[in-house]
């Protein structure tokens, strides 16, 4: 395997990248109603938003996100009306989440001007979430946290803390940076959900597995309320070029429900295995919808349930 400190530039990633999708400026690309456990264990419903806007600056080596981006900055009044297209779509939901791909406070991607008009509709909700890298948050979540009549949580990308691993994801932070924007919006009284990478590359199977569980009680250890783990997927250009050069291996189900189960039996905060499109993980016909629906139930009660069992363990 490479050397983890050796890193792509920024345009060598970008050179790797196929094309963007074609997106209408003045709708979200996507949109989604599902369940979700809360602080208290009650699950309750979510209406999740991604909004189109522009590009995140950075490049990090394993995301896929800039796909459902454009180039341009937004005209003030697009972002409200995506959300106000969404929610007419979607059932009510008492909570909200608006993803956009990158960073909700860089002033690229969404217009200031925006945020009184985004806060009058997320304050109908009994808390929204929004996501953000470590170095956009600053005064401005403050100022959009006065704007607000809910709970406001800012998601944010942790990935690993293997720092060699995480200076070659060209994450452009540093474990310090993780931990002073987590400390300066709990003093500030928003809270934080991170987002944990499920063997990113550069890691064995066990590796992920180990570093991912340390990364877990990490993110809680500085006051990280909630965490998502996201197995991590090819698709983004360079991930099928490490594929080929044996650094990059997506992870299998196994590890997502030891992750899980470790996670949970932690009993620090809430931890969410992503389930989004696991379908390509599955390397057996007989139980990876059963591991699936596993993992979805431990989601959805914080509990640890019993395992699958299946001949394919055997192999």
């Amino acid at each position: 395997m490479t050397d983890p400190l050796l890193r792509f530039t920024d345009q060598q990633i970008l050179d790797f990248r196929p094309p963007k999708n074609i997106l209408d400026p003045n709708r979200p690309y996507g949109f989604l109603f599902e369940p979700e456990c809360m602080v208290d264990g009650h699950v309750e419903d979510v209406a999740t938003i991604f909004l189109t806007n522009r590009e995140c600056p950075y490049r990090c080596l394993m995301c896929d996100l800039w796909q459902n981006t454009i180039d341009t900055v937004l005209p003030i009044g697009a972002i409200p009306q995506q959300i106000d297209f969404a929610l007419g779509q979607l059932p009510p939901a008492k909570h909200l989440k608006l993803y956009n791909s990158g960073n909700f406070f860089d002033r690229k991607a969404i217009p200031p001007e925006d945020y009184p008009d985004i806060a009058s509709r997320a304050s109908k909700f009994r808390s929204v979430t929004i996501e953000n890298h470590p170095k956009f948050c600053g005064l401005e979540s403050v100022r959009f946290r006065d704007l607000l009549n809910t709970e406001l949580t800012i998601a944010i990308g942790l990935e690993t803390v293997n720092e060699g691993v995480l200076r070659a994801l060209n994450k452009c932070m540093t474990l310090g940076d993780f931990e002073k924007a987590v400390s300066f919006l709990l003093r500030h009284g928003i809270g934080v959900r991170s987002f944990v990478l499920l063997r990113p590359p550069f890691m064995r199977e066990a590796e992920g597995v180990d570093w991912a569980i340390r990364s877990l009680s990490y993110a809680f250890s500085v006051g990280v309320e909630c965490c998502s783990v996201i197995p991590t997927r090819s698709g983004n250009g360079v991930l099928e070029r490490l594929q080929v050069s044996g650094d990059f291996e997506p992870p299998t189900l196994s590890s997502m429900e030891t992750v899980l189960e470790a996670g949970l039996k932690m009993k620090n905060g809430r931890v969410f295995m992503d389930l989004w499109n696991i379908e390509e993980f599955y390397k057996c016909n007989d139980c990876g919808s059963k591991r699936k629906d596993r993992m979805n139930k431990m989601n959805l009660s914080q509990k640890i349930v019993p395992p699958i069992r299946c001949s394919c363990d055997l192999e």
